[in-house]
């Protein structure tokens, strides 16, 4: 149920498809990572990395005596769907065994948009999903982990980071859709998770697809040459109208209704910052050399679209994050219709200025990459290439860093204060209910007002427990 937008990237082939002011949590055991400083947290997460990377996987995760590779889908909405598709066609022994999702016709609408897309090539054969390997329910999760080699991971958000710790406790591989947490608690189980799949050698590909597209990567690499001189600011913009807006169909109760639009309910999206402008952040921290911000402050609210159709998310944030050398970074992002639209990361230097997206620098030393990429379908090649050949593919430090910058922006939108990365990473703030406590005949923790509409956070008043 998860869909993905996708105006930043050159030619896609995926396919589309009451809570009080004062949130509580309860504090879990703290992870180790809990008491890492920024520093010490950059320099150990890169030393992880480096040092895998070339690892032979002895123990890579297939079925046994078999050249196949069992897929499995949790999660069937048009991101996953298109997901599934990828993951095919990267790979010919790659079947398609199990599907999980709240509803069970958004699975079996998933299951033949995949079929067909692969009978255009002639493999539909890949797909093998008999209906009792389709799985609903909040629990669907583990019976898809149990039938598959490979687990790709693309439902609401706030379970993800749940998701693929348990498919990594089982030895799978995973690809595992952005955002990766939506709150500090989500984020350190994701270092749970991430430890855990490097102990075992696994693979863990991540969904913040920039990282896969060649022309981003040559850009980048230009920047980092000296192209446009010593970098003085970079502003992001994810500027667009709202997508997957849907009128509530009769019959469906409240929490069905939550989870059928789960972008609009911050409990299980974490917002737009984390939604979206978490592919922005991302770039921007790999543009800085992986750095990430001290603190940052940001503003946020609801201006126009405030129908109870919306939920409980904001329409607009803007956050600016401050790195330790005091270079910032200006991030913006807005989900209003009838306004004007951009999506964009630039880089500001000394000598000149980068457009990351449109892959050009102009200044002292113009360039402009002229090739294609599919950076969505590169993620599942790649994937499936380590995979077949033992090698690690980690994508572990990434994915915890750029969710956690996406994280504190957002929590800062809400509150209206500065947020450091140091409170951060020593909180186990969540949007409650923890993941793993949700069930199937449970209330949902935001309820409509008597006017239909739901409570959203005021900055200035909205405090987190630990924060």
């Amino acid at each position: 149920m998860h869909t993905k937008q996708t105006p930043d990237c050159a030619p896609h082939s995926g396919m589309s498809n009451h809570t009080t002011h004062s949130e509580a949590s309860t504090s879990g055991e703290p992870s180790p990572a809990r008491t890492l400083s920024r520093r010490s947290f950059l320099r150990t997460s890169a030393a992880a990395t480096a040092g895998l990377a070339t690892l032979d996987i002895a123990r890579f995760a297939h079925a046994a005596g078999s050249d196949t590779l069992r897929v499995g889908l949790i999660g069937c909405g048009g991101r996953n769907t298109g997901a599934g598709a990828q993951a095919l066609h990267a790979d010919r022994g790659a079947r398609l065994v199990a599907m999980a999702d709240i509803f069970l016709d958004r699975i079996r609408r998933a299951r033949d948009v995949i079929r067909a897309e692969l009978g255009r090539d002639g493999r539909a054969d890949q797909v093998q999903v008999p209906d009792d390997h389709c799985f609903t329910g909040f629990d669907a999760y583990r019976r898809v982990i149990e039938l598959s080699d490979v687990v790709l991971i693309a439902n609401a958000a706030k379970f993800h980071p749940l998701h693929m710790l348990a498919a990594v406790e089982a030895g799978k591989h995973v690809f595992v859709e952005k955002p990766h947490a939506i709150d500090p608690y989500g984020l350190r189980m994701l270092e749970r998770a991430v430890a855990l799949g490097r102990k075992k050698r696994l693979c863990m590909v991540s969904g913040l697809h920039s990282r896969y597209h060649t022309g981003y990567r040559e850009t980048i690499q230009r920047i980092h040459d000296g192209a446009i001189g010593r970098i003085v600011a970079l502003e992001e913009n994810f500027l667009r109208a709202p997508y997957g807006i849907l009128e509530r169909p009769p019959g469906l109760s409240e929490l069905q209704w939550q989870c059928y639009v789960q972008y609009r309910f911050r409990w299980l999206s974490g917002d737009d910052v984390v939604q979206s402008l978490v592919h922005n952040l991302d770039r921007a921290s790999w543009i800085l050399r992986e750095a990430a911000p001290v603190k940052c402050h940001g503003l946020g609210g609801r201006s126009t679209m405030i129908e109870a159709r919306y939920g409980d998310v904001f329409d607009h944030h803007a956050v600016v994050y401050e790195m330790a050398d005091g270079v910032k970074i200006y991030a913006f992002c807005r989900t209003t219709t009838g306004c004007y639209d951009e999506n964009s990361s630039i880089v500001y230097g000394t000598e000149g200025r980068a457009n990351i997206l449109a892959c050009r620098i102009t200044g002292a030393r113009p360039w402009r990459w002229e090739g294609q990429c599919d950076p969505y379908q590169e993620e599942h090649n790649q994937l499936f290439a380590a995979i077949r050949a033992g090698r690690v593919l980690d994508n572990g430090e990434y994915m915890i860093r750029s969710t956690q910058i996406a994280v504190m922006g957002q929590l800062s939108c809400y509150t209206g204060q500065e947020i450091t990365w140091e409170q951060v990473q020593a909180s186990n703030f969540f949007y409650p209910p923890r993941p793993e406590d949700c069930r199937d005949d449970m209330e949902p923790p935001t309820q409509p007002g008597p006017d239909g509409t739901y409570p959203v956070p005021q900055p200035g008043r909205t405090r987190f427990a630990g924060l």
